[in-house]
Parts: structure tokens; C-alpha cells; sequence
């Protein structure tokens, strides 16, 4: 991990609750604003940080059970985490950003975008979906009882996930490293995998109220980047598709030789294309192609 630090950090206070944020840079740029996956936290970030840095300020934020966030055994919501991304923007005076959310992430950004998109340059999402999808229900109900389990149990998870989420070339390339890659993970959420749970269980409330709140996803007029991984099969690119008919403003971009995990996988295309597009703010930029 590149030895970094922020050029400002800090929380921001609600309903009795701290939210912790870092930004790289000093507000004289427009902001790309990443949004962490369900496992992540704000330092897991930072070996991808200085791609962007040359040209934009980078905001990280922790939602509640990530990284430096309170961490309480308490119902979560996306919607109010939309809203705490939205005091940590004021607190900052960033009237705009160019989101980005992966996996988890994205269902943020979306539902950030349903509600906010007048804070909005762009929107980049990537290993998501919008629709139901019964073999997705299917993987959330078995890793909440791989949550709710024993720490054995638990520790069988990370093998379960890093199987699934990268694709072969990562995997063949890297094998040796997934080890420490489980390890970490193990290690930051096993006393804290009630915020697993937490974390799910606001999703499932997200997909409970989707059909009544898809008009509002068709009104997202935000232009929107969506990258899927060829190999993804936590979510296939054929669901990631399904997004194309319910955003009226999108570009599909499918990344060869990738899993769930494109930042990670073909990190020169995920970022080359997320700066690419952030910096014309339109859907006719010219996109990076994995080689």
C-alpha cells in the first residue's frame, strides 16, 4: 500500500453516529468521490488513489460499519447513507462530484443519484444491478449465514468469496497472493460481522422498495458510465445490462479478462476510462480497451 495521507480528514455527525471521510487534495478541482464495496474502507483505496490525483481531488468515505464509521448493531439504510455522502459534501463545499461505486457501492450511487443527481457531474458504476434476480437473493441468503455463523464458518466465507468475485487471469496471476487478501478481511470483520449483516439487510430493504421507486431510477438523467466484468459471476454482465434499459443516459462498457473485481483486475482501463469519462462528462469519450 503506497504510503499516503490525506490532505484533509474528518467526521461528520447524525443520528448519533460519526461518519469518517479523507480527500486528497485541496477543493481547487472537481472531486471524484469512490464509493466502497461491502467489505471495504477508506485505505483500501489508496494503492488506486494517485491515478486519479493528477487531475482530480479524490474523496473516500466509510459508510456506518466500515473502517473508521461507527460500527453500532443498529439497522442501516442506503437512502440515509445517501444522506450523510450529502453532509460530507456540504461540510466540504463540493457542490458536484463524479461518483463511483462498485458492487455495494453502486447501489449507493444509484440510489444517490434516484434522490440527488443536482450534486451530480457523472455517475460510474460497475459489478451492479437494479433488477431481481433470484440466483442474487440466492448469494445474499447463503453470506448471511456464513455472517451469522461460527468464526470457522466464517473463515470458510473468504474462501467461498475470493473464489467467486475475481476472474481466472487475476486469479492465475495473483494466486499466491489471496491468502493475505482473506486474511485481512478476516481479521478487520470477525468481531464485526454484525455489520455485515446490517449492511445486507439494507440492501434487501433497497430491493424491497425498488419496484415502487423504479420511476425514480428512470428519471436519473446523470450521464452514467456502467463497466462490466467479462467474467463476473457474483453478477453477470448479462444482469449488468439490465441496467441500459432502465437508465435513460448510460454507456455499457464490457472489460475482457476481468471478474467482479475490474478496479482491482484491469485497474489501466477501470480508472483510464472512469478519468476519461469524468473529464468530458459525456458518453462519447474515447474508452480504454483492455489489451
Amino acid at each position: 500500500m503506497p504510503d499516503l495521507a490525506p490532505d484533509q480528514s474528518g467526521f461528520v455527525e447524525a443520528d448519533g453516529q460519526r461518519i469518517y471521510w479523507e480527500r486528497f487534495g485541496t477543493g481547487s478541482r472537481e472531486t471524484v468521490c469512490l464509493l466502497n464495496g461491502l467489505a471495504m474502507h477508506t485505505k483500501a483505496w489508496y494503492g488506486f488513489v494517485p491515478r486519479l490525483t493528477d487531475q482530480f481531488d479524490v474523496l473516500l468515505w466509510d459508510y456506518l460499519g466500515q473502517g473508521e464509521s461507527s460500527s453500532e448493531d443498529v439497522p442501516y439504510e442506503i437512502p440515509r447513507l445517501c444522506d450523510y455522502l450529502t453532509m460530507v459534501l456540504d461540510t466540504l463545499g463540493i457542490e458536484r462530484t463524479h461518483l463511483m461505486g462498485i458492487s455495494y457501492g453502486g447501489f449507493v450511487g444509484l440510489d444517490f443519484a434516484r434522490r440527488y443527481q443536482h450534486r451530480l457531474h457523472t455517475l460510474t458504476v460497475s459489478g451492479i444491478l437494479l433488477t431481481h434476480e433470484e440466483l442474487f437473493e440466492m448469494y445474499e441468503d447463503i453470506s448471511l449465514r456464513f455472517y451469522r455463523g461460527s468464526l470457522e464458518i466464517f473463515e470458510m466465507y473468504t474462501h467461498y468469496m475470493y473464489e467467486k468475485i475475481f476472474g481466472e487471469a487475476f486469479v492465475l496471476k495473483f494466486k499466491d497472493n489471496l491468502d493475505g487478501m482473506r486474511q485481512r478481511f478476516f481479521d478487520r470483520f470477525k468481531d464485526r460481522r454484525h455489520c455485515l449483516v446490517q449492511l445486507t439487510h439494507a440492501q434487501d430493504r433497497l430491493f424491497a422498495a425498488l419496484d415502487g421507486r423504479m420511476p425514480e431510477y428512470r428519471a436519473i438523467a446523470t450521464p452514467t458510465l456502467i463497466m462490466a466484468g467479462a467474467e463476473d459471476r457474483a453478477i453477470p454482465p448479462w444482469v449488468q445490462r439490465k441496467l441500459c434499459g432502465i437508465l435513460p443516459n448510460h454507456r455499457f462498457e464490457l472489460v475482457c479478462e476481468s471478474g467482479h473485481c475490474v478496479y482491482i483486475e484491469q485497474p489501466d482501463v477501470f480508472f483510464g476510462n472512469l478519468k476519461r469519462f469524468a473529464a468530458a462528462r459525456a458518453l462519447d469519450f474515447v474508452p480504454v480497451s483492455a489489451v
